[in-house]
């Protein structure tokens, strides 16, 4: 066990959910305040755009809840640095099935950060709810939702859903914008500021407790409240049903777990218990793979210079694929079983099978290591067919590795929707179209 874990635990036993604001000036700022007893306060916020804030009957109350709630998720990134043992809500009220429902999600979305840190605890074990803040009242609202809110990410997986869907009446929704995203949104953006506190930031530099944390489920929050004040029937994911795969083979640990389609079910069934009004979470994306896809994306040249999808590359200004990580390896190849080198290259500048550098994490996608990267990534089946793809055509170093010593047939038929889902019939049946001939 992580002595570090043990320690801090010990020293800093509590962390309180002291308040939150929600001010609407030109924008909606909403501010929370937690608090490390001996440590450090923190103030997160988010601020929502004035241009989505379209619906003529907001009822107060029900942004409060949603706020409120918002914030449980924020706690999530200032829990991690000490992980104490108890959860101090006076900010509002949560009942006892909510406080499993987040306790799963505390749990299940740090699995990472827990594997990563040596840290070896039970879900039970992890801390206790101590609420003491008052229920807020929300009356039945008659609501009455149109169009779809899709979240943009600035990859592959949201230019598919936008063109599928651009048909629709569509709002793009995106957090911390960068130009990529915008390159890549094809309706309105409903953008997000999303600060976090630099006390946490500071406590990471002195060496406190830090990793991965599930901003899905932020995305999920956030997306809820943004599509009720913008008055959206329908949030529109694109998480495929490829991130249902454990990152580390064997467990139940899942770098994705908030793209996952046992959180998308468990936040839908959550919303409609808790906020009671008709806004459908749901990913478009669900049924299909990654390569299926990456089969449809190829087939959109227009974002082939415009997506990105590196995470250490979106720390650059401009957003860059940084060429060396997991996440470029893994586009790269799952792009190249549809696409010429010459097409791949222009992508990402180089060729990156040709990189002796990247035989670790070339590994660890293929399933010849503990771990897959801690990405968000497709299935290993998937990563070993788009291989058996490019061998045919491919002698650089990592494709000759790959035929000389793994070769194996896998097979995948690209035209069928395999996963359970959640998908509305006329959005299923768009996809459904979509994937029927695909080869």
């Amino acid at each position: 066990m992580n002595k570090k874990f043990i320690e801090l635990r010990e020293e800093y036993k509590e962390i309180i959910y002291k308040s939150y604001s929600i001010q609407y000036l030109d924008d909606l700022v909403i501010t929370f305040r937690f608090e490390i007893p001996g440590l450090s306060v923190f103030e997160p916020s988010i601020t929502i755009s004035k241009n989505s804030i379209t619906n003529n009957n907001i009822d107060d109350n029900l942004v409060s809840n949603i706020a409120f709630r918002i914030g449980l998720i924020e706690l999530i990134s200032y829990y991690k640095c000490v992980c104490p043992k108890k959860v101090v809500i006076e900010a509002g009220y949560i009942d006892k099935d909510e406080e499993k429902w987040f306790k799963k999600l505390f749990f299940n979305g740090l699995g990472e950060f827990f594997y990563v840190n040596g840290i070896d605890i039970s879900e039970e074990e992890l801390f206790d709810f101590d609420v003491r803040g008052s229920l807020i009242e929300v009356s039945d609202i008659n609501y009455i939702g149109k169009g779809n809110l899709v979240p943009v990410g600035g990859g592959k997986d949201s230019s598919v859903s936008l063109e599928l869907l651009k048909n629709f009446d569509n709002k793009c929704f995106v957090i911390n914008p960068k130009d990529t995203h915008l390159n890549c949104a094809t309706d309105e953006v409903y953008s997000v500021k999303r600060v976090i506190d630099k006390n946490l930031l500071e406590l990471n530099k002195q060496g406190f407790l830090n990793g991965h944390t599930p901003f899905s489920a932020i995305v999920a929050f956030v997306s809820y409240l943004v599509a009720y004040l913008s008055n959206r029937k329908y949030i529109v994911l694109s998480n495929e049903g490829s991130a249902n795969e454990s990152t580390v083979i064997g467990t139940n640990i899942n770098h994705q777990y908030s793209k996952t389609y046992e959180f998308e079910r468990d936040f839908y069934l959550y919303t409609k218990k808790y906020f009671k009004i008709d806004i459908n979470y749901f990913s478009l994306l669900r049924p299909v793979r990654e390569v299926q896809i990456a089969y449809l994306f190829s087939k959109f040249k227009e974002y082939h210079t415009l997506f990105r999808s590196c995470n250490v590359g979106s720390k650059e200004t401009p957003w860059i694929w940084c060429g060396k990580c997991p996440k470029c390896l893994f586009v790269y190849i799952i792009m190249y079983a549809f696409l010429t080198k010459e097409e791949m290259i222009n992508i990402f500048g180089k060729d990156l099978l040709n990189d002796k550098e990247l035989e670790k994490s070339f590994l660890e996608l293929i399933g010849e290591a503990e771990t897959k990267p801690f990405e968000c990534i497709g299935t290993i089946d998937e990563v070993r067919w788009a291989m058996n793809r490019i061998i045919k055509k491919d002698y650089s170093y990592l494709s000759n590795l790959y035929r000389d010593n793994y070769f194996e047939d896998i097979d995948i038929d690209l035209s069928r929707c395999i996963y359970e889902n959640n998908v509305p019939e006329e959005y299923l049946n768009l996809l459904k179209e979509a994937i029927k001939d695909a080869r």
